[in-house]
């Protein structure tokens, strides 16, 4: 049953608890371990007495909506497609995603969450119609670039801002909101399918018009509009506020506390958390320092600020080495199956040449298939003797011997069969380590540490694609390299230092 708390003793009494355990907290912890990965003792009592708070709210309609609304950003990944990365404007798009991901990460750091929220997902979805509409290539992968640019910062900042509103008990919805990857992957396989089935609406030769010619840009309009009402319902459906984990880690506790009362009367639900219980904590070092710096030394300092923190104990500087690796492992080994793998098949299942439905088909269903792999993984990760880490690892180990299996397909309906399999195990470790990553950064660090991650992501992809144009496609020995690579990540993943299951995030 949930009883408001609106009684004016109770608040006193409570306010006056909350401010004696802020001093505990504030003068017991030491500098070395706090929260797993905080270093200043007073952002580490205030982020222990705002989790509590968020925990005391509960999960609401508030959160629900949320987690639909940064899923979005998953599922707008319709507009940049799956698999290898064989043409210019691919990599043109890829390089995008990568200053993108650094941009929006900072950004998100600096100034905060709910404006990058709000703008990423309308910038992709803008550039895309453009794109469809461009009178040229060069035009094209302009804005193409610029798709990715906006892109790029959904899925830094999705993650982090559901995560640092979310209940501690219900921190698994991080990693089940990858499910929203694979609809988007699949409306974009249903929506190609569709167009490109129109023979009159694509061109094979150097004759082509818009009218022979414009499967392509309906791709790009339909999937540009769905991603634009994506973008006004964030706006319209939720009155989203700056993120509580952001305002505690700049020292903006009155507005902290107004948010979470807002929300708690919004909801009918109890709030104990005081501006007197913060305060009591102390006032969070980097801001005390950045009060005596100009504009321009603070920006400066706040920059340096942001990556020298994912380095602030040599736990942490060990984990953010970690995490940053095995993005990087996941970014080359994950587009080289793709680019290989038809060499692969030409070789296990010879003269098989897939009709136009069966190509759109399987691409459809596989990716409908990558929808279960986030699910399964959010229920593993809180499963005491498993977490995040050893979840991470059976889902690498599925994937790479799921790779090796393909040297014993003889048939399509085989391929089709282990292509499902592929999608859910790799999907059960990427939606796991999209989670973990948010969930080990520090909350003054996060928007940081998340985007060199997946920017460190979009490098090895773009070397994915050097790879393929130097060393040709015909041996299916990178395969095997990939196959490798995942084994090292489930090796990686069982030994982080921290597993966030059954804890607050920072």
């Amino acid at each position: 049953m949930e009883v408001p708390v609106n009684s004016s003793e109770k608040e006193t009494h409570d306010g006056q608890d909350l401010s004696v355990r802020a001093s505990q907290l504030s003068g017991n912890v030491g500098t070395s371990e706090l929260i797993g990965n905080v270093v200043d003792p007073a952002l580490a009592a205030k982020t222990r007495l705002l989790n509590e708070a968020i925990d005391e709210i509960g999960w609401t309609t508030f959160h629900l909506k949320l987690s639909c609304l940064s899923g979005f950003g998953y599922a707008a990944y319709l507009e940049v497609g799956n698999g290898g990365f064989r043409t210019g404007s691919t990599m043109g798009l890829y390089a995008g995603l990568l200053v993108g991901a650094l941009f929006w990460g900072f950004f998100a750091d600096g100034i905060g969450r709910r404006t990058a929220f709000n703008t990423t997902l309308f910038l992709a979805s803008a550039a895309c119609m453009i794109a469809g509409a461009a009178p040229n290539w060069i035009f094209y992968s302009a804005f193409v670039a610029i798709l990715g640019f906006g892109a790029g910062g959904n899925l830094v900042l999705d993650p982090t801002v559901m995560l640092e509103f979310v209940p501690s008990s219900q921190q698994w919805v991080i990693t089940a909101m990858a499910g929203w990857w694979g609809m988007g992957q699949a409306a974009a396989g249903a929506i190609a399918w569709g167009f490109y089935s129109r023979s009159e609406w694509s061109c094979d030769g150097t004759d082509c018009t818009w009218q022979n010619n414009k499967a392509w840009r309906l791709i790009m309009f339909t999937g540009g509009a769905l991603v634009l009402v994506m973008s006004l319902l964030r706006v319209f459906v939720v009155d989203l506020p700056e993120t509580p984990k952001y305002l505690v880690a700049t020292g903006q506790d009155e507005k902290l506390v107004s948010t979470l009362q807002k929300i708690a009367t919004k909801y009918n639900r109890p709030c104990s958390l005081t501006l007197e219980a913060l305060q009591a904590c102390g006032q969070v070092q980097q801001v005390e320092k950045a009060s005596h710096l100009s504009r321009g030394q603070r920006t400066v300092s706040s920059l340096v600020h942001q990556v020298r923190g994912l380095f602030a104990t040599k736990k942490l500087a060990l984990s953010t080495v970690m995490i940053w690796v095995s993005w990087m492992g996941i970014g080359l080994g994950y587009p080289l199956f793709f680019i290989y793998l038809p060499a692969l098949l030409a070789d296990r299942v010879p003269g098989y040449t897939p009709t136009f439905t069966e190509t759109w088909r399987d691409y459809t269903v596989t990716n409908i298939c990558a929808i279960f792999g986030p699910l399964i993984a959010a229920g593993m990760v809180e499963v005491k003797w498993l977490g995040r880490r050893y979840t991470m690892s059976i889902g690498a180990t599925l994937t790479a011997i799921l790779f090796f299996g393909y040297t014993a397909i003889k048939t399509p309906q085989q391929n089709l069969a282990l292509s499902c399999s592929i999608s859910v195990a790799i999907n059960l470790y990427y939606g796991t380590l999209y989670a973990y990553t948010v969930e080990t950064f520090p909350s003054a660090h996060r928007g940081t540490g998340n985007g060199i991650a997946v920017a460190l992501n979009r490098v090895m992809g773009l070397l994915s694609a050097v790879i393929s144009v130097t060393a040709g496609t015909k041996s299916a020995t990178p395969l095997y390299i990939s196959a490798g690579l995942f084994l090292l990540l489930a090796a990686i993943s069982a030994v982080l230092p921290f597993e966030p299951r059954g804890n607050g995030a920072a």
